[in-house]
């Protein structure tokens, strides 16, 4: 039976014109392109793919914000790796940075739920392959940094975790689907 269903399957790609043959001195063998197929795992209850569901609607909302806060975080890294700025003008390019931003995003932000926010601040992590704290101790002060770590850690988050993909599957899963790979700098340990 197994000899038959694979004499059909030769047969099959043989006859539509997906196979190619090598013909070499005593021996053919045929290659067989197909297009590339996204297998979906079936969820193992409701609860599971509603959680999927739900994270992923989340992450729909906070990835302008994420997109936003990247681009944002490379333009002042880019300013503030330039030699010929001042310590002075770097400081005010920062606030002056920061005040656009609250400007633009301060109202959106304060409606985001408190699993969004934390989405958010897990994806700006994962984005820019820095945590949070490490950000706030570079580019304002380390002040500002404990100061934040501080209110994170009474509503349970902690900016100085790493991002780590392998502790966050559905994370990954949604991120890969809307075409944001996974950045150079994590290597994925399976």
């Amino acid at each position: 039976m197994k000899r038959l269903t694979l004499l059909s399957t030769i047969i099959f790609f043989s006859l539509s014109g997906f196979s190619q043959s090598t013909k070499t001195d005593t021996d053919t063998s045929y290659s067989v392109n197909m297009k590339d197929v996204y297998v979906r795992a079936k969820w193992k209850n409701d609860t599971a793919r509603y959680q999927y569901n739900q994270m992923r609607y989340y992450v729909t909302t906070v990835l302008p914000y994420v997109n936003a806060a990247t681009a944002l975080f490379k333009e002042i890294k880019a300013k503030s790796d330039d030699d010929n700025i001042s310590r002075r003008e770097r400081r005010q390019f920062i606030n002056n940075k920061e005040a656009e931003v609250k400007k633009q995003f301060e109202d959106k932000i304060d409606a985001l739920n408190t699993t969004q926010g934390v989405l958010l601040v897990k994806l700006i992590a994962r984005q820019t392959e820095l945590n949070i704290y490490k950000i706030l101790y570079e580019f304002k002060n380390p002040l500002v940094a404990v100061k934040w770590q501080a209110w994170a850690r009474l509503h349970g988050l902690n900016l100085d975790k790493k991002y780590r993909p392998e502790d966050e599957n559905y994370l990954e899963l949604i991120m890969a689907d809307l075409g944001y790979p996974l950045p150079a700098g994590y290597a994925m340990s399976e």
